[in-house]
């Protein structure tokens, strides 16, 4: 539970900010990477590890470590459901029940619930979509990522932005990347064992990667040069402190579903992509069965319902010229890390 204020950026020195808003990537692979971001901020490694700690315990991060790409190391899919009022509760505490499922919302939306199921293979992801239509008596939408035009929920949050990478310079990250449902991790024996080791975060300590190779009995230098080859594969995404951008000020979050021309969807989508207000931007599966038509989905993460909306009339009108619809998210369900014992094959 957060402790946050309303002011809470009012307690945040220069030093504080640096951290939050420099250092959610990049966080140094070292022995003592303590010592080296203090070395960077101009103060001790003591101060340094204390002040990530009372940032963590602030409810301003998450957590402290890795960020996993679960694309990359299995079979992840986005899914939802149309719950019956009625049954909610009792269709969410269904969903929720599976480790497999990360990420669970209410949506605002005749698919009102959505979540992320990751597994360690197609076969086995579609089979808890089946277990959990079996068991709600609901029909899931399936819907895998099937190209990334910009994913990175990394964004400043230490200032007065509407929108969550509004700080950031925008016309370079975004490009038409395919992701593949039969991904599995070309993973090491100990790869595999690290994963599971760091996969909820690192030790808030001196050092956290001394700290991973003992729980491994391992050397340290074998735990660096894992996790650098993890950062190499995709299997990691980034390190650093993960900020908790909803009790940041980041909570009106819309999910805007687009429906593009086929042959249009690349060129739209990486000009999408690039506009700072939007975090997420993907290509995702038309399912006509179902009457869902859309193919194209944007998150944009901002501190104002109205602003958000703005923006959204803005890539209707400049971007995005087609039928679309807003699903706003109204509650989280579930939001936990996901669970990669079996991606992994342990």
């Amino acid at each position: 539970m957060s402790t946050l204020s309303r002011d809470w950026r009012e307690a945040v020195d220069d030093v504080d900010a640096a951290i939050i808003d420099g250092y959610q990537s990049g966080f140094p692979v070292a022995e003592r990477p303590f010592r080296s971001l203090g070395e960077d901020l101009g103060i001790d490694e003591s101060d340094a590890l204390e002040r990530v700690r009372s940032l963590h315990e602030d409810g301003i991060f998450r957590r402290f470590g890795p960020v996993l790409n679960p694309p990359v190391i299995g079979s992840s899919t986005l899914a939802a459901v149309r719950a019956p009022e009625n049954r909610f509760e009792e269709i969410a505490d269904v969903i929720n029940g599976y480790r497999q499922v990360n990420h669970n919302y209410a949506r605002d939306h005749e698919w009102n619930m959505w979540f992320v199921v990751t597994a360690g293979s197609r076969a086995a992801r579609d089979e808890i979509l089946a277990d959990i239509e079996a068991r709600t008596g609901c029909t899931v939408l399936n819907l895998p990522m099937l190209t990334d035009y910009y994913i990175d929920l990394e964004f400043p949050v230490v200032n007065a932005d509407r929108f969550a990478r509004e700080s950031l310079e925008s016309g370079t990250d975004a490009s038409a990347t395919r992701i593949s449902e039969e991904a599995v991790g070309d993973l090491s024996a100990f790869e595999a064992d690290l994963l599971l080791a760091i996969q909820n975060g690192f030790p808030l300590s001196r050092t956290p990667y001394r700290d991973v190779a003992a729980e491994l009995e391992a050397d340290v230098e074998a735990v660096l040069r894992g996790i650098d080859r993890l950062l190499e594969t995709g299997c990691i995404k980034r390190i650093g402190c993960v900020v908790n951008h909803v009790v940041t000020g980041f909570n009106a979050n819309c999910m805007v579903v687009w429906n593009v021309p086929d042959d249009e969807l690349d060129e739209r989508g990486v000009r999408v992509g690039d506009r700072s207000y939007v975090t997420l931007c993907y290509h995702r599966p038309r399912r006509d069965a179902l009457e869902w038509p859309y193919n194209l989905f944007t998150m944009i993460h901002g501190r104002d319902p109205a602003a958000v909306d703005e923006k959204i009339d803005e890539l209707a009108s400049e971007y995005l010229p087609v039928e679309h619809e807003r699903l706003y998210s109204t509650k989280t369900l579930k939001q936990t890390g996901a669970q990669y014992e079996e991606l992994v094959g342990n």
